[in-house]
C-alpha cells in the first residue's frame, strides 16, 4: 500500500488527545513531523502533566493555554494556542475530527468516548481498558452516526487485526495468531541468569531447555514455565489486548487464561498449532501470547504480533523458508510477523483513516465475542476496594480471564475493568469469579451505562445474559 497516495490531497486532520502519558506524549512528539496532523487540544486530569509534556517537546510557554471553561478554550483556539484542559467537555465543541482516548482510565475513557461520539467525532481508542468492556458498543454507536470508533495502529490489537485480515485476504489458513509479551526473558548461558523487565534472576536450569527435538517441545516449554515460576506469566494487558482482537476477528482463546508459553521465536510455528500436530492447542483458529526466550545476542520480536499459517504448496514454502521465513521443522506451518509496535509514533495512520476515509482499523462488523473478566486470586473480604494501579493497570489479588461474552446481570462475571476501582459488597473466595452482584458500582457510571446499551444491542432483552 502506498500511504502517500492513500491520503493524497487530504486536508489537515485536527485531533484532540485525552491522556498525555507514554502513548499520548509519543503522539505529540511525532505529530510535529506530520503535516496532515494537528494536535492542538490536550485533555489531562492534571493539566500540569500535559503542560510539562508539551514543554519537554519544545512548545514555547506562551503557546500553551490552560483553559478552565469553553469560553477560554474558544478564545485560545482562535488565537492559535495549544489548549490544555482537565475536562473534555471544555473543548468538545471546538472543531476537531478525532478524539484519541489514551487515558487508560476505564471510567474517564468511557465518558470521553461517549461525549465524542455524541458530538459526531471519530474515536481512536488507545485505552484497551475501555475497549475490553464496551469496544463493540462504541463501534456500533459511532457507525450509526456515520463515524468510526477504532483501535489504534501503534498498539498490538490494531496491528494484529490488520495482520489477520491481510492473511485472510491472501487466502492463508490461520491456525493461530497472537503477540509476543511486553518483556522478553533474556538468558545468558555464560552466567545462567535471566533478565526480564530489569529483574535479573539465576535460572541455570534453563540451559538444558534451549534446544532439542521438536517432538519434545511441549515438555521443554513446561520445564521453562516451572523454572521461571518466580515471574508472572499471565499478564492482564496481554489478555486484555487479545480480548479486543477476539471481538474484532472472531478468533478465540484455547483456554481462558491462555497457554502463554515461554518460547524461542523459531519454535512458535510448531507450538501454535493443534495438539494433533505436536502443538499446544485443542483446535485451530486460536489466539494466544508467548514470552520470548532469547540469548543476549539474538533479536527480539519487540512485543510484535504474528499469525501462524498452514504451508500449502510445499515447493512455494520451501522457497520462502530459504529466504529466511520462519517455518516449523516439518515445514507444515509458518510464522508471519509484524515485529514492532511503535505506540503514538505510528498512530497517525489510524487517525487519517478515520478522519479522511471514514475507515476503522478494527473489525469489519462490530461483534461481542468475549469478555475479559475478573477472578479472585486471594480471599477478598466484603468492603474491599478493587483499586486499579501500576503501569499495567492491574488489581491486587485479581487475575483476568477471557470468557464467552454475555449480557450483564447479577450472576454474570464482572468485566475486569468494570470491576476496577469498585467496592465488593460480599466476600469472594480465592479462585472464584467476581460477579456483577458482588460489586457496588458508583452512581452515574458512564462505563456501566455504555455496557448496558451494548448488551441491549447485542443480546436484546434476554435477562439470562446469554445470546438469543
Amino acid at each position: 500500500m502506498n500511504y502517500e497516495l492513500r491520503y493524497k490531497g487530504a486536508e489537515t486532520v485536527e485531533v484532540c488527545l485525552a491522556g498525555a502519558g507514554g502513548f499520548g506524549r509519543s503522539l505529540l512528539a511525532q505529530s510535529a513531523a506530520i503535516p496532515l496532523l494537528s494536535v492542538r487540544l490536550v485533555v489531562e486530569r492534571d493539566p500540569e502533566i500535559a503542560v510539562a509534556a508539551l514543554r519537554s517537546l519544545g512548545y514555547p510557554e506562551n503557546s500553551i493555554a490552560v483553559c478552565r471553561d469553553s469560553a477560554e478554550a474558544d478564545a485560545a483556539w482562535k488565537s492559535g494556542a495549544t489548549i490544555v484542559s482537565d475536562d473534555l467537555a471544555t473543548v468538545i465543541d471546538l472543531p476537531f475530527s478525532v478524539l484519541v482516548e489514551a487515558t487508560g482510565h476505564p471510567e474517564a475513557g468511557a465518558r470521553h468516548a461517549r461525549l465524542a461520539v455524541e458530538r459526531d467525532r471519530h474515536v481512536a481508542v488507545v485505552s484497551k481498558e475501555v475497549d475490553s468492556v464496551v469496544g463493540p458498543g462504541l463501534a456500533l454507536m459511532a457507525r450509526e452516526r456515520g463515524r468510526v470508533s477504532t483501535p489504534v495502529d501503534g498498539d498490538q490489537p490494531s496491528l494484529l487485526i490488520s495482520l489477520i485480515s491481510w492473511a485472510r485476504i491472501l487466502g492463508l489458513e490461520i491456525l493461530a495468531a497472537g503477540k509476543s509479551s511486553e518483556y522478553d526473558f533474556v538468558f545468558d548461558p555464560k552466567t545462567g541468569r535471566v533478565t526480564c523487565n530489569g529483574v535479573e534472576t539465576a535460572v541455570p536450569e534453563l540451559a538444558g531447555t534451549l534446544d532439542g527435538d521438536t517432538t519434545d517441545l511441549p515438555t521443554r516449554v513446561g520445564a521453562r514455565a516451572r523454572a521461571l515460576s518466580m515471574y508472572n506469566q499471565r499478564a492482564v494487558p496481554d489478555l486484555c489486548e487479545l480480548s479486543v482482537v477476539a471481538n474484532a476477528t472472531g478468533l478465540m482463546p484455547d483456554r481462558a487464561d491462555l497457554h502463554a508459553p515461554v518460547a524461542r521465536i523459531q519454535e512458535v510455528p510448531a507450538l501454535f498449532r493443534p495438539e494433533a500436530e505436536g502443538g499446544l492447542f485443542s483446535r485451530k483458529g486460536v489466539l494466544d501470547v508467548f514470552h520470548c526466550l532469547r540469548l543476549p545476542t539474538e533479536l527480539s520480536l519487540a512485543g510484535g504480533v504474528f499469525v501462524i499459517v498452514r504451508c500449502g504448496d510445499s515447493e512455494t514454502w520451501t522457497m520462502l523458508g530459504e529466504k529466511g521465513h520462519i517455518l516449523s521443522p516439518d515445514g507444515r506451518t509458518a510464522m508471519l510477523a509484524t515485529p514492532r509496535h511503535l505506540l503514538g509514533v505510528e498512530a497517525v495512520t489510524t487517525l487519517l483513516d478515520a478522519a479522511i476515509l471514514n475507515e476503522t482499523n478494527g473489525g469489519a462488523e462490530p461483534a461481542h465475542q468475549v469478555d475479559l473478566v475478573a477472578v479472585a486470586t486471594a480471599n477478598l473480604p466484603a468492603g474491599t476496594v478493587l483499586s486499579m494501579g501500576g503501569h499495567h493497570h492491574t488489581i491486587e489479588n485479581v487475575a483476568a480471564r477471557m470468557l464467552p461474552a454475555r449480557a450483564l446481570n447479577d450472576d454474570a462475571p464482572a468485566p475486569f475493568y468494570l470491576a476496577a476501582n469498585q467496592t465488593l459488597t460480599r466476600t469472594v473466595p480465592a479462585g472464584e469469579t467476581i460477579r456483577m452482584g458482588d460489586l457496588k458500582i458508583a452512581e452515574g457510571s458512564d462505563l456501566l451505562a455504555l455496557r448496558r446499551w451494548q448488551d441491549e444491542r447485542f443480546f436484546g432483552s434476554n435477562q439470562n445474559g446469554v445470546r438469543e
